[in-house]
């Protein structure tokens, strides 16, 4: 399945305490749309999440946190793993 990666900016306050809660809900709804989330990184300073996942297509993802908690991604990216 493929690898992506998406970006959610412009999260001004967010705390890396807040995307923990909201990957929590994303967990709770991934097996519906066939994703699964595996890491997040928070940037607080600029305001901007970065969310590591498996899913068949991009539309798999938004649909996820848009039924998890309403938090959409500006761009999802599918990547590849290195070494």
């Amino acid at each position: 399945m493929p690898k992506y990666i998406d970006v959610h900016k412009n999260m001004k306050g967010v705390k890396l305490e807040d995307v923990a809660e909201a990957h929590a809900k994303d967990l709770k709804v991934q097996d519906k749309y066939g994703v699964k989330f595996e890491k997040y990184w928070v940037d607080e300073e600029q305001g901007t999440i970065y969310c590591l996942s498996h899913a068949p297509n991009k539309e798999a993802i938004s649909k996820t946190h848009k039924e998890a908690h309403g938090l959409l991604p500006e761009e999802t990216f599918e990547v590849k793993e290195g070494s």
